[in-house]
């Protein structure tokens, strides 16, 4: 079978690494507007199925004609977010299966349609969302009452290489894209009650909390967008009454960047701009992201940690699932580009097998067999793990327990 894959970025690599060991992928057809440095990359990593070819995303019209002809069973999409509306348009006139790593928005304006031409449209198939989409429904799944859940996620340097810069963080994604989560609204539920918090103040001490992770110690928590929409997602009723989800960091960085925010240092938009042609977020991106970089022999580390609390059996039971990666230093691969590319292509490749055969927008959260994912997913070295414990459901929530960052 044929795999169009469109962009081979960080985890555009990742995902034709994947794909590259399939045994039911005879064709990569990438297509990416960096062709120079793509084609020794792909010379050097041996990566015999890969044919590239260049594309300028920009140009609308091109990215249409491109799915259309391109003879491929499915289409991966690892361009950025704002491009996947178009390229799933484009996917289901040509009745090509979608997948990305992308939040769904108004992609799921697509799901009659697809449902009626038979096309499976994938998206939020990444790390996060993704794993922690997939996580969810096993801890929701392994409670009978569901009062709380709270999702973690991060990609951080490994102990060993996070100390040679004040930030004790290192680039495995788009470092403006980066930057650009850490000014997004974020919505939480607490004892009930909904709680929106301003993207300016998601770093701010009352919003953060500590989380034990063993072997590393103390991460910060702060919230990482809206939680409580995925409150109907998981078919969670009356009895949830803490909602959240979280990105984790090493203790320090929400309070630096809780004082770049309240300066107005992440803000997009130029302050005079006949003299100063760009953002206070640009001048970030350009100044710090060749400061922060991996050496060729250090590690990240990407986690991913579910947490479901409420009754089982009529006892206060907490479930815990967690999905853990570090850096290939053999591939080169960052965990971050594992975790998200490998699981697109982990869902690509369930729908050319057929164990996801229903057609229309899905989620991870109810159309992606959770045991045969993680099954996957173990067999490409990323480490899974849960728990049960008691609690007392009254009193429990992780962020009171922790402690404040």
């Amino acid at each position: 079978m044929k795999v169009l894959l469109l962009g081979m970025g960080m985890q555009g690599k990742a995902v034709a690494h994947d794909l590259e060991h399939s045994s039911v992928v005879d064709e990569i057809l990438v297509f990416d507007i960096d062709t120079d440095p793509l084609k020794k990359y792909i010379k050097e990593k041996g990566l015999h199925k890969t044919v590239l070819k260049q594309l300028n995303a920009t140009r609308e019209a091109d990215l249409t004609k491109i799915v259309e002809q391109s003879g491929a069973d499915i289409v991966i999409s690892m361009l950025p977010a704002h491009f996947g509306y178009g390229v799933a348009t484009a996917a289901l006139n040509a009745g090509v299966h979608f997948v990305s790593s992308s939040y769904t928005g108004e992609i799921s304006e697509l799901d009659s349609a697809a449902r009626k031409k038979g096309v499976i449209i994938l998206p939020e198939m990444g790390m996060d969302p993704g794993i922690d989409l997939v996580l969810g429904r096993l801890a929701v799944d392994n409670m009978d009452q569901v009062v709380g859940l709270y999702s973690y996620g991060t990609g951080i340097p490994e102990p060993a290489c996070a100390d040679d810069n004040p930030l004790r963080y290192k680039i495995s994604w788009t470092f403006e894209g980066v930057l650009k989560a850490y000014m997004r609204d974020a919505v939480i539920l607490k004892e009930g009650t909904r709680i929106d918090i301003p993207g300016d103040r998601i770093f701010r001490q009352e919003n953060v909390h500590r989380v034990e992770i063993p072997g590393l110690g103390h991460l910060e928590a702060y919230p990482n967008g809206d939680a409580v929409k995925f409150i109907r997602m998981f078919g969670l009723g009356k009895d949830i009454r803490h909602m959240g989800r979280f990105a984790l960091r090493w203790p320090g960085h929400c309070r630096f960047w809780g004082t770049m925010a309240g300066l107005g240092l992440l803000d997009d938009t130029s302050f005079d701009p006949e003299n100063i042609p760009f953002s206070p977020r640009q001048f970030l991106v350009s100044m710090l992201s060749p400061r922060l970089k991996y050496g060729d022999d250090e590690r990240d580390l990407a986690i991913i940690r579910v947490q479901a609390w409420g009754k089982r059996n009529g006892q206060g039971k907490m479930v815990t699932y967690e999905v853990t990666d570090r850096r290939d230093l053999e591939t080169g691969l960052f965990a971050m580009n594992r975790t998200v590319g490998f699981t697109a292509s982990i869902g690509a490749q369930m729908i050319l097998t057929g164990k996801i055969a229903t057609p229309g927008v899905l989620s991870p959260v109810k159309d992606v067999p959770p045991e045969a994912f993680l099954r996957e997913l173990e067999r490409r070295g990323i480490k899974t793990a849960s728990r049960i414990e008691a609690v007392d459901t009254d009193e429990y929530r992780p962020d009171l327990l922790s402690g404040t960052g």
